[in-house]
């Protein structure tokens, strides 16, 4: 096992599926983000104002919602909720795609905020992994303002000491601090563009940005 693949919730349903599908074989392990199902959950939250604790829970049930039914729809795919699961299952030639939520429970690792998403529990699961990171969302990657403004650029690579403090981006405000904490980086690439994610695990140019934490 080489990657830890975040699936990012605005790929669901279509793209994700069509990305795992591909992904298929590749030695590596799913994770899916929670998609509009956590954003409802914020919206709720916004008006009723749950606990810390309730809305990181229950925002780690919608990423195991998405992922089992991500993993329903790919041939050769498994939902797991156990790294040994998940290393049995590619063992097996077949995708894991993991529920975190036992996981997460267990070790309880990181902070209770809206601050934490799935990026940074996907980081975390490839930090207790030794694996590298891919974050596959709907954007290229980061870029130097909104995607949408004229003018925006690319960026090849940036470090996440810059990304601090670099506004609101395509990953979650707390995934910097844990690359710089894990001494990690990760890739942040387009998941409508399946071949990008492919290039990237086998070594080749793609278009991505490299967020380096070392």
């Amino acid at each position: 096992m080489e990657w830890v693949v975040k699936v990012g919730g605005s790929l669901f349903p279509d793209d994700a599926i069509k990305l795992c599908q591909t992904l298929v074989g590749t030695e590596s392990i799913v994770i899916c983000g929670g998609g509009a199902l956590a954003n409802k959950l914020r919206a709720y939250d916004t008006k009723v104002q749950f606990s810390d604790t309730a809305n990181h829970k229950s925002a780690i049930m919608c990423m195991d919602i998405l992922g089992m039914l991500v993993a329903d729809k790919v041939d050769g795919a498994e939902a797991v909720h156990s790294l040994e699961d998940a290393k049995k299952t590619i063992g097996d030639g077949k995708l894991p795609i993991l529920l975190p939520y036992l996981i997460m429970e267990y070790l309880d690792p990181l902070e209770h905020s809206w601050s934490v998403t799935s990026d940074s529990i996907s980081l975390y699961i490839s930090h207790l992994l030794k694996t590298k990171l891919l974050i596959a969302t709907d954007v290229d990657g980061i870029y130097t303002s909104y995607p949408s403004q004229t003018g925006a650029k690319l960026i090849k690579n940036i470090s996440a000491k810059k990304l601090l403090n670099f506004g609101e981006t395509s990953v979650d405000e707390i995934l910097p601090e844990l690359l710089l904490q894990y001494k990690s980086e990760c890739y942040v690439v387009n998941g409508r563009r399946p071949e990008r994610v492919i290039s990237i695990i086998e070594g080749k140019n793609s278009k991505y940005t490299l967020i380096g934490g070392n």
